[in-house]
């Protein structure tokens, strides 16, 4: 890895000492762009940002919330859980160390600490997560569109039922499918078709703004949209919003028999999971949602809450 890529990675140092924040961003911040939190709330809610660090360096004995239970939230939130963390800690005893490294931790730091010793453990982790986050994209990204795959979506669905359905909180789903695509590709030919799709893919992407969202092609022109913790308002209007991305597009659609332009249907559900049912009945209440907005006359979306 290039010193150029090395510079755009950001590390977050979380530590109660500002004295300690200050000697190890002065070690980091020639190299990385630095962030530092004084206390666990805000390593939390600077890890779940829109633009999350690439590592996290984690003081141990802090008050309030330790590190040992800050790196367990981080590891539990989906959001953040691919997220390195590098210990801190002037406690240098084996129990210590290997309780850090069982809650997920990836490395364990000793102070004082020695300024080569942090900067040569700082890097080879950031290029251990490169790589990671290269291989990620590659199986779970897809390849025409940028967007996540199915795989993902899938992964994703059934870590986030299972955590809606533990803590009992709402959860939405988004089936979207764009309108007489198949006319759309015979008139068009397959490369108007990829353009079609990658654009849609686009402007669906651009109305997600919350890191645990996820926007996925599905298959063909199905698309999917989830949204943990989302009730059912909430829901409804990313819908309306998303219909509404994809009209403004005014993408020409000559054999559209309903609209002249590209247009989507989108059925969306809310439940609140339970832990004996299975994911996929969100995506059967969305896939039928779907089949009514069709039904309707498509360009809309119809809501269905359990």
């Amino acid at each position: 890895m290039g010193p150029l890529m090395q510079a755009q990675a950001t590390i977050l140092v979380v530590d109660d000492s500002p004295e300690n924040l200050q000697v190890i961003s002065a070690v980091l911040k020639q190299d990385y762009k630095v962030k530092v939190a004084i206390n666990g709330e805000r390593a939390l809610a600077l890890a779940s940002a829109a633009e999350p660090p690439d590592l996290i360096l984690l003081d141990v004995m802090m008050p309030d919330m330790d590190g040992y239970e800050v790196c367990a939230r981080l590891k539990q939130n989906p959001a953040t859980a691919g997220i390195p963390v590098l210990f801190v800690s002037s406690r240098d005893d084996e129990e210590d160390e290997a309780r850090g490294l069982s809650l997920g931790a990836i490395d364990y730091i000793v102070k004082p600490i020695r300024p080569s010793i942090v900067q040569a453990r700082v890097r080879n982790h950031i290029e251990l997560k490169r790589s990671r986050d290269l291989l990620e994209r590659l199986t779970t990204q897809d390849h025409l569109t940028g967007i996540s795959n199915r795989r993902r979506f899938d992964d994703r669905l059934h870590l986030e039922w299972q955590r809606a359905a533990r803590a009992q909180t709402p959860m939405s789903l988004i089936a979207i499918d764009i309108d007489h695509f198949k006319a759309y590709n015979d008139h068009y030919g397959h490369p108007g078709g990829d353009q079609c799709l990658i654009q849609v893919a686009q402007a669906l992407a651009a109305c997600v703004t919350r890191p645990t969202d996820l926007v996925a092609r599905c298959g063909g022109e199905e698309f999917a949209c989830l949204l943990p913790s989302t009730d059912s308002c909430g829901a409804s209007r990313l819908t309306e919003q998303m219909r509404a991305a994809v009209e403004a597009l005014c993408l020409e659609h000559a054999q559209s028999p309903t609209h002249g332009h590209v247009t989507i249907s989108l059925g969306v559900t809310t439940a609140i999971p339970q832990t004996d049912e299975p994911a996929q009945a969100l995506v059967d209440m969305a896939d039928a949602a779907l089949y009514e907005a069709k039904s309707a006359g498509r360009n809309r979306f119809v809501a269905r809450i359990r």
